[in-house]
């Protein structure tokens, strides 16, 4: 993608420049504009795979995720729109709503109606973005329709205003048209009720340092950043609300905390969860608490952090950039990659990686545009990261600026299905490698019978401190009583892995895999204790990132009720990396893990079948604590 010229005066980093943010919104739009239906009212991009709503709920999809871009990049602008965005999705506000239909299927009598709301679910999530978009652009388009296209939109929109149907953050898609009710003076009440009902349910949710699960279900990931925070402070600084910035904006900051550790040097966010195909939508939140001032980041490191988050997508060194050859987003990361799309995503669905694209709103002389760049935390020291509430561990390097979370915590079943998400359920991921979607799992520890290896299991916290993260699960399927002990500790690019299974036949064989790595990283894993034997080679599937080469495996087998199994594991883009069992010297006694680190910090671990405790001395000391 051709974009605007670099300066890395202003942008050391990345080069980048709000010419360039406007000019990829600008070439994402144009090239969406010949698929529209003759009205405008949906945009049906093409692709083989549909989503479960149908294809007239994909096409206002591609409307209405479109629209929201569009919509940040005119009032960004303050209404200059040379392209003439605003007036092509006027005629498809209008028409699309002229004859709404109860159906998600195409009919060619109605070529550009949208589904209603309270027929087909997934309308009611792009009302968000259609009464977003309104809300941004009011003065330049809605302030200027005619009295019966209004009607209509409003008419459309009101179901909105009622419970949500799912119990997680699709409650504040209500929210967000009860907002542009509220702002163009309809149903005020009733829409100051949806907001207070919203966020009522997802204060249910707040466990603290900014972490909200999304749902009732301990399920974290990147969707508590541009979705659960996005919409309630967004809400609050568009109205001018500051009681509710003054409530939701400090939870924001807490949040950025966290979350901007989560980029690698390279721009690319760590892909775990779900609706990975969003992309740069990530960087909406760093965007947004620099549009409030409730961040930690400086205004030239906000601006390194999303200007190398929307490279990394956009402009890429080997050509596998997220776009295809016509300037669409593809289902995937950088290329189409379908093992990791959901049920719900269609061909337009990528288009939500327009939140990404909220630093617009910021004026051209705000210092988040004029600052230079400055590096993120991933480039500035090695760190490990304790996340109290979800009960993971950030790992970060800044000799090669890879970032690897450890998950003891987070969890995404689905009405105690036995089957896992390999984008939750993985013991760790990183902003270099994607979890194997099919094949040998990477990043995991299982029990091995005839049937084949076991699933992890729901990850119970069992604690956490500097440095380290543990949990407890059940295997899946397995014998009953059966019950896993796991922590991590992380030092510098090492990671100490240990398992203590609990339960177990003794004979019952076990089996610890590695990274699942593609050109450029290493991989190591060597064993400590418990393993029978060394490393072996196994088969891998291709990734997020491409096809992986073999990922390396520990076999072992329990000896007593309560077996203890430790590695040593790496992941690294370093040059000819040392062994990773130099990084460390360990001694196993029972089940307790001496550790002490190439630094001279010494960890004392201790596992049994209540939560694990470790303390740690910076001395070369064990200090107990």
């Amino acid at each position: 993608m051709t974009i605007a010229f670099e300066n890395r005066a202003l942008s050391p980093y990345t080069g980048w420049t709000r010419e360039h943010w406007e000019r990829t919104a600008d070439h994402l739009l144009l090239a969406v504009r010949p698929y529209a239906s003759p009205g405008r009212g949906l945009i049906n991009l093409p692709g083989a795979r549909p989503s479960r709503s149908g294809p007239r709920s994909d096409g206002l999809e591609g409307y209405a995720r479109t629209w929201l871009l569009a919509a940040l990049r005119v009032a960004g602008a303050n209404g200059d729109d040379p392209h003439g965005h605003l007036d092509h999705y006027a005629q498809g506000l209008a028409s699309g709503t002229q004859h709404p239909l109860p159906t998600g299927e195409l009919t060619p009598s109605h070529p550009d109606a949208w589904p209603l709301t309270t027929h087909v679910r997934q309308a009611l999530v792009e009302s968000a973005s259609i009464a977003l978009g309104l809300r941004l652009t009011r003065p330049w388009l809605w302030d200027k329709l005619d009295d019966r296209t209004r009607r209509r939109a409003v008419d459309w929109l009101l179901p909105a205003l009622r419970p949500s149907p799912v119990d997680n953050n699709w409650w504040l898609f209500g929210l967000t048209v009860a907002g542009f009710l509220q702002d163009v003076g309809i149903e005020t009440d009733r829409a100051a009720a949806t907001v207070e009902r919203a966020l009522e349910r997802i204060d249910q949710w707040y466990l603290g340092d900014g972490w909200y699960s999304d749902g009732p279900n301990r399920s974290f990931d990147h969707y508590n950043a541009w979705a659960l925070h996005f919409y309630p402070v967004l809400h609050a600084h568009l109205g001018g609300d500051q009681d509710l910035l003054d409530r939701y904006g400090p939870r924001l900051h807490a949040q950025l905390d966290a979350h901007t550790r989560l980029f690698g040097s390279d721009g690319a966010p760590l892909p775990y969860g779900r609706s990975l195909t969003y992309r740069f939508a990530a960087a909406a939140a760093p965007w947004l608490g620099a549009l409030t001032g409730h961040t930690p980041l400086t205004p030239g490191a906000t601006r390194r952090l999303a200007s190398g988050t929307l490279k990394y997508f956009l402009d890429r060194p080997d050509n596998r950039g997220a776009t295809d050859a016509n300037g669409l987003l593809t289902l995937g990361w950088h290329g189409p990659y379908p093992p990791v799309i959901q049920h719900y995503s269609g061909p337009a669905s990528p288009y939500w990686a327009a939140k990404g694209y909220l630093g617009l709103l910021l004026p051209p002389d705000h210092p988040a545009w004029t600052a230079v760049e400055e590096p993120l935390p991933a480039e500035t020291e090695d760190a490990a990261i304790t996340l109290g509430p979800p009960n993971m561990l950030i790992q970060s390097t800044a000799a090669d600026g890879l970032v690897r979370l450890h998950n003891h915590g987070s969890n995404h079943h689905l009405d105690g299905a036995p089957d896992e998400d390999p984008c939750y359920s993985r013991f760790a991921y990183s902003t270099a490698t994607g979890p194997t979607s099919t094949g040998t799992p990477d990043n995991h520890f299982a029990l091995l019978s005839q049937g084949g290896p076991t699933t992890r299991g729901p990850a119970a916290p069992l604690g956490h401190g500097p440095g380290w993260a543990a949990s407890l699960s059940e295997p899946r399927p397995g014998p009953p009583g059966v019950r896993i002990v796991s922590v991590t500790l992380a030092h510098g690019r090492a990671e100490l892995r240990a398992h203590l299974v609990i339960g177990a036949t003794p004979g019952t064989p076990v089996r610890q895999t590695g990274w699942a790595t593609t050109p450029g990283r290493t991989a190591q894993l060597h064993p400590v204790h418990g393993y029978t034997a060394g490393v072996c080679q196994l088969a891998a599937e291709s990734t997020l990132f491409g096809p992986a080469s073999d990922i390396q495996a520990l076999h072992g087998a329990t000896s007593t009720e309560s077996s203890l199994f430790v590695a040593l594991a790496s992941l690294t883009a370093e040059p000819d990396p040392g062994p990773v069992h130099a990084l460390a010297d360990i001694q196993v006694t029972g089940h307790t893990i001496q550790v002490t680190w190439q630094n001279g910090t010494t960890c004392r671990l201790v596992l049994d079948s209540t939560p694990p405790t470790v303390h740690t001395s910076p001395t070369g000391r064990t200090q107990d604590m």
